[in-house]
């Protein structure tokens, strides 16, 4: 009997089931992972690749290319792509090379945040804030901060050309990636900049191109590394701007001034390849001497004016104008105006001249101390009028002040003021006139002389001395009234007008009536005499009850007048009343009519 054999050709279920599953086992095709093709076929538009187990897939051409490179693919070629299913519906594999790329590109950028390396991008975009950038697949946002170093109106020579970025945050999770062009361009050139200074020296000279222009310098470029030009180191002379010097584009020769290692600024100079206009300044100007220069520039302290290419000096407000005082400078000079100064002072080491434009000039206050010694008369109108006196402006341009005290001898000084307005024309005498000081000192009482003086009439007046006065004016508490013959004025109070109340009354006299009147006070100091018609009426009967009787007797003041009278003509003395017995009680009636 023979016994059958098992042909390969025709295996059983379990045999074939064993090896479908060892199959399988080696191609380990597994959905949602990455594996390695082949391209068996380029059609159109779409890549044909076989995954193995007879499985093929169609992955569109523009999945293989990279922006700003074409894909070169070719048959044969192999290459990774992302299985998302194993057959579809029409028994192909489901593949991406986009997908797998991404993959790639994640795990490989990971790798390189990590370790803080640099990744290579194309920037292909532009979206709200800045720019998109493809990482070889990965999607990375590039902020419009992070582009260059400094702000780029023009984005269109940096897309879709390969450039290296640096990432600054990665969030895989959401799908997140942050990159950077600028931090790869400042680290590059930190590392220019490192090198170009090891190679730089203070007091080097070089050549450098103008690269930018601000107001208070130049950046010059000096190879890759940019240095300051100063505008102040541009030239010996007063710079307003720099674009008087220099202008973009410029090749300059500079001189390195200063270089600081740790942040690498570099300053610059041009005025130094020149000699040193202030060297020996001392001796070229010597002080007291006078110069000619031009105002190069007017502040409010002052002008400053150059007087010869980088040297300025400054005329101070205080030295422009003898008699402006506390006016703008623009109002005495001008910009561009040649000017006569006169050096004051030089100071070679802080590089400061101080001149003087009045000292050029006359002086006003010397001419005017020459030409008017003390005790001169002058003539000039009110300019001023203050709480203390007046100023009455000179010759010259200046002004004269004529003090309270002095405006009148006998009148107070605040009253006396209220005489004068401003923009009248007086005169007055000089009293004193200070050049150094600037100050010159008038009087106006000055030009009458001093009623009080030695050898004055009115120095011989004393009390109880009887005088005749003139009214000057009528007022309702009293009589303004002058002392004739002795040039003073006095006021006579209503109470002093007469013994008698009902006679003391102001309106009984008239401008311009003359009376008598008893001296009762003379004050030298104060400049002030008294006088009373009261005190004259008690006086006179004083001086005739004691020669001729009095009226407690019986006889009237008539009488005892008739009989000083009678006795002045030489009648006799029997033909006199009969004098009765003086009462004792009366003496104080007489004595208190008298005001004793």
């Amino acid at each position: 009997m023979i016994e059958p054999q098992t042909s390969v050709s025709h295996p059983s279920r379990d045999e074939f089931a064993a090896l479908l599953e060892e199959s399988l086992t080696g191609t380990a095709l597994q959905e949602g992972s990455v594996i390695k093709g082949t391209i068996v076929a380029i059609e159109k538009d779409v890549a044909v690749i076989d995954v193995g187990l007879k499985t093929e897939g169609r992955v569109p051409l523009k999945e293989f290319g990279v922006p700003g490179r074409a894909h070169g693919l070719s048959v044969g070629d192999e290459v990774d792509v992302y299985l998302e299913r194993v057959e579809n519906a029409a028994g192909e594999a489901v593949l991406s090379r986009e997908k797998a790329r991404r993959e790639e590109s994640w795990t490989r950028l990971e790798e390189k945040y990590k370790a803080g390396e640099r990744v290579e991008g194309v920037i292909f975009n532009r979206v709200k804030g800045g720019f998109t950038v493809d990482l070889d697949g990965a999607v990375a946002f590039l902020p419009g901060s992070q582009v260059d170093i400094r702000p780029i109106r023009d984005i269109g020579p940096l897309m879709n050309v390969p450039q290296p970025f640096q990432i600054l945050k990665m969030d895989r999770r959401r799908g997140n990636i942050v990159v950077s062009r600028r931090s790869v361009l400042e680290e590059t050139r930190a590392e220019k900049r490192s090198e170009i200074v090891a190679r730089l020296e203070e007091g080097q000279v070089i050549e450098g191109v103008v690269k930018n222009i601000t107001d208070y310098g130049a950046f010059i470029d000096l190879g890759g590394i940019d240095g300051l030009l100063h505008v102040t180191d541009m030239a010996w002379r007063r710079v307003n701007h720099p674009s008087e010097i220099v202008n973009v584009g410029d090749t300059v020769k500079v001189q390195i001034i200063r270089i600081n290692p740790e942040t690498q600024r570099i300053s610059l100079g041009i005025k130094q390849l020149e000699a040193d206009p202030w060297q020996g300044i001392a001796a070229k100007y010597p002080v007291g001497s006078r110069f000619k220069g031009t105002v190069t520039n007017i502040t409010d302290y002052g002008a400053f004016v150059e007087l010869e290419p980088g040297v300025e000096g400054l005329i101070h407000v205080s030295e422009m104008s003898w008699t402006k005082k506390n006016i703008h400078p623009g109002k005495i000079i001008s910009t561009s105006q040649e000017v006569e100064v006169q050096v004051l002072e030089v100071d070679p080491d802080k590089r400061r001249i101080s001149l003087g434009l009045k000292q050029t000039q006359e002086n006003p206050w010397v001419a005017f101390a020459m030409n008017h010694p003390p005790g001169s008369a002058i003539e000039g109108q009110i300019r001023n009028i203050t709480e203390f006196g007046l100023f009455i402006g000179l010759e010259g341009g200046i002004d004269g002040m004529v003090h309270l005290s002095d405006l009148d001898w006998s009148k107070p000084g605040e009253e006396a003021l209220k005489e004068y307005k401003k923009g009248d024309t007086t005169k007055a005498v000089v009293l004193e006139a200070d050049s150094e000081k600037e100050r010159i000192s008038l009087g106006i009482k000055q030009l009458q002389a001093d009623p009080f003086a030695a050898g004055a009439p009115s120095a011989k007046l004393k009390k109880g001395m009887r005088v005749t006065c003139e009214v000057l004016q009528v007022k309702d508490n009293g009589l303004e009234a002058k002392l004739i013959d002795h040039d003073l004025t006095t006021f006579i109070r209503r109470s002093d007008l007469s013994r008698d109340r009902s006679e003391q009354r102001p309106d009984r006299f008239g401008v311009g009536e003359k009376f008598d009147a008893v001296v009762t006070q003379v004050d030298p100091k104060a400049r002030k005499v008294s006088v009373s018609i009261k005190a004259l009426e008690i006086a006179e009967e004083k001086e005739a009850v004691a020669q001729y009787g009095s009226t407690d007797s019986g006889a009237s003041l008539g009488d005892i007048l008739g009989a000083a009278l009678s006795k002045a003509k030489g009648e006799e003395a029997d033909e006199t009343p009969a004098k009765p017995k003086r009462k004792r009680a009366a003496k104080g009636d007489a004595d208190e009519d008298t005001g004793e």
